[in-house]
């Protein structure tokens, strides 16, 4: 019997009850998890917003990072839900129901890898175009320098996690198919295709920065600039900062 009817039986016949057990504390606890995944994940893909405008000095480029990972953690929903639970192409034997933890602990994961590869890749490409390249080449250049140890981290993570489904234990299966999937998904679809191709096109714009924003928003010297300049060491024009646009 529902707890909803609680309230209409106490007032009809005075009864009060409670319904307890580890089916109840399961079902309770998979309504609170599933209830939080759209405000963690808006949390988690603003966090990231906010953070990476301080340190690429954009606003675009944060943008394109953070959206790019809600497409990611949807395309990976979705493929774990369609193999793993529908049972489709084949790939699962026994089909089973996602455990309810599995959203959260995925978005956790997989968010931090992501802003690890988005940072080392678009950090080059920014240097380069600080440096005097036009937008396209500053690209190229810095996609030349960072994309074969992202794919390296990238592949190593993957295996880690695909290494899961060896396991006969249908919630370590799903773990790691949705870790092995987000990491293969956000890495090389994302950051090393999307990402860049938006790059080019939005070109010099994607390094923009409005004037009254750049003179409220923390500057998080990722390159080391200002170290050199407490040392009163000459700045390396390698790692100057950009002009900011108004």
């Amino acid at each position: 019997m529902p707890r909803a009817a609680e309230t209409q039986l106490n007032s009809e016949f005075g009864m009060k009850y409670g319904i307890t057990g580890i089916t109840a504390i399961y079902a309770d606890i998979d309504h609170v998890l599933l209830s939080k995944i759209v405000p963690y994940l808006v949390i988690v893909a603003g966090a990231a917003f906010l953070l990476l405008i301080g340190v690429f000095r954009s606003v675009l480029v944060p943008l394109t990072a953070a959206l790019g990972f809600l497409l990611s953690m949807a395309a990976t929903f979705g493929a774990t839900v369609l193999i793993l639970q529908e049972g489709k192409l084949g790939l699962i034997s026994d089909p089973h129901p996602i455990v309810s933890f599995l959203p959260i602990m995925l978005i956790g994961l997989v968010f931090g890898l992501a802003m690890d590869y988005q940072v080392f890749l678009v950090t080059r490409m920014r240097e380069d175009y600080v440096h005097g390249q036009p937008p396209k080449e500053a690209m190229v250049l810095g996609y030349h320098h960072g994309a074969r140890v992202v794919t390296a981290a990238a592949i190593i993570m993957i295996s880690v996690f695909g290494s899961l489904l060896l396991e006969s234990d249908v919630t370590a299966k799903s773990m790691g198919f949705a870790l092995a999937a987000g990491v293969l998904l956000d890495a090389f679809i994302v950051r090393m295709i999307l990402i860049p191709s938006l790059l080019v096109l939005l070109g010099k714009w994607a390094w923009r920065m409005p004037a009254w924003l750049d003179k409220i928003v923390l500057d998080i010297d990722v390159e080391g600039a200002k170290l050199h300049e407490l040392r009163g060491q000459p700045v390396p024009d390698a790692i100057r900062q950009p002009v900011r646009g108004g």
